[in-house]
C-alpha cells in the first residue's frame, strides 16, 4: 500500500501528548471520593492505574493513542498496541485484554488503511498474549490509533515509579532517540539505519525487560516515553527518598540521533519537556546543546528505566542483552533526595 501516513498528521506518536505543564493545570483541584481499593490513581503520575479485587490479585489498567509516527499502516499498528501495552508492564502487571480507540479521516483516506493499521496492532498483542474484545472509532481530521489494556498485578509486586532507593544502579532497556528521528523523516533527512533501528526498537514488547526487572527485585520501574528520559526521571525522584545522577556518555542512543540533534530536527515536545523539567536537573548547561535535546526527547514505545542493586545490575544487563536489548546502566540513585544531575 503506497502511503505515507506521517504526511496526514501534524504531530507524530507520543510527541503529541500534551505538555506535563498543560496537563498539570489541567488535572489540579479534580477530587474524587475516598477508595480503599484504589491503589494507584490518576493523582500519582505513575503509568497505570491499580484497583486491588483482593489481597493476592489487582486489576490494572491503562489507556494510550497517538497520530502515526511511521508511514507504513502495519508498522504503526505494531508500535501503537506496543506502546499502549507499556504502561502495564512497567508496573509488573501481566496484560491481559485490550479495546482499540480509532479516530479516522475516512473522507480522506482509504478504509483500507485503517484494516493495515488494525492488522498490525494485533499482531503485537497476539505476540503479548492478549485478546483484542472490542473498540470504539469516531471520524477525525487526522489518523489516530492505540487501545485501552487492561490486565493483573499483585498488589504487593508492584513496580511504582517513584519508590527508588539509594546506592542503586539505573537501567535503561532501549535506545533514545525515536522522536528526533521521526522528526528527521517528517523532513526527508531520516537514514534507512536510522529508521530501520528506531522501527525495530519502538516495535519491541517491554515484557521480557519487566520479568528482568521484577526479578531483579526493581525498587522502582517507568517506561519512557512522550516526557523524555529527564521528564520520567523527574517523576520517579518525586516524592521518593533518593536522588539520581545520570551519565550522558552512557545512555544507549540510536544511530543518527546526535546528528539529527545537531541539525536542529528537534520535536516541539522537546522543548515543552525541557521547559517544564528543566529547573529540576542540574548540570544541564554543562552539556553540548544535542545532549540536552536527547535527554528531553519525546519517545514513543520506549524503554523501560529502572532502578536494581548494586549486587544484582550486572546480571541483569547480561539477561537484557542476552534477549536483544540494547540496554546500559546509565546512573545511579543518590542521597541527594529529589535532585537530578546530569554528567557528559
Amino acid at each position: 500500500m503506497d502511503i505515507r501516513l506521517t504526511e496526514y498528521t501534524k504531530f507524530s506518536g507520543c510527541g503529541a501528548k500534551l505538555g506535563p505543564g498543560l496537563l498539570d493545570k489541567a488535572l489540579c483541584g479534580l477530587v474524587q471520593p475516598n477508595y480503599p481499593e484504589l491503589i494507584v490513581g490518576y493523582a500519582a503520575s505513575d503509568d497505570a492505574g491499580v484497583f486491588r479485587l483482593n489481597d493476592e490479585l489487582a486489576l490494572v489498567q491503562t489507556i494510550d493513542f497517538f497520530p502515526p509516527i511511521v508511514d507504513d499502516p502495519i508498522t504503526f499498528g505494531k508500535i501503537a498496541a506496543a506502546n499502549a501495552l507499556s504502561d502495564i508492564y512497567s508496573m509488573g502487571g501481566k496484560p491481559l485484554t485490550a479495546v482499540s480507540v480509532v479516530l479516522f479521516p475516512q473522507s480522506k483516506m482509504n478504509i483500507e488503511v485503517l484494516r493495515k493499521v488494525m492488522e498490525g496492532g494485533l499482531i503485537s498483542l497476539i505476540d503479548a498474549g492478549v485478546a483484542l474484545v472490542g473498540g470504539h472509532s469516531i471520524e477525525d481530521d487526522e489518523i489516530k490509533f492505540g487501545f485501552s489494556i487492561s490486565g493483573i498485578i499483585n498488589p504487593k509486586r508492584i513496580m511504582r515509579n517513584n519508590t527508588i532507593e539509594q546506592n542503586e544502579i539505573l537501567i535503561l532497556s532501549k535506545p533514545l532517540g525515536t522522536g528526533l528521528i521521526n522528526t528527521a523523516l517528517r523532513a526527508g533527512m531520516a537514514s534507512d539505519t536510522s529508521l530501520k533501528k528506531s522501527i525495530e526498537e519502538m516495535t519491541r514488547l517491554n515484557r521480557i525487560a519487566s520479568e528482568i526487572a521484577l526479578s531483579a527485585n526493581a525498587s522502582a520501574c517507568t517506561d519512557v516515553t512522550g516526557f523524555g528520559l529527564l521528564g520520567h526521571a523527574a517523576e520517579m525522584v518525586c516524592g521518593s527518598s533518593a536522588g539520581l545522577t545520570i551519565h550522558f556518555s552512557e545512555i544507549p542512543l540510536i544511530d543518527g540521533a546526535i546528528e539529527y540533534a545537531r541539525l536542529g530536527l528537534i520535536p516541539a515536545g522537546t522543548y515543552r519537556n525541557r521547559e517544564f523539567r528543566e529547573k529540576m536537573v542540574n548540570g544541564l548547561s554543562t552539556l553540548p546543546t544535542f545532549a540536552g535535546d536527547i535527554l528531553f526527547d519525546p519517545q514513543t514505545s520506549g524503554g523501560l528505566l529502572f532502578s536494581v542493586s548494586k549486587e544484582r545490575y550486572q546480571e541483569v544487563l547480561v539477561r537484557l542483552k542476552e534477549t536483544g536489548h540494547t540496554a546500559n546502566a546509565i546512573g545511579e540513585t543518590t542521597n541527594e533526595i529529589g535532585v537530578i544531575r546530569v554528567e557528559l
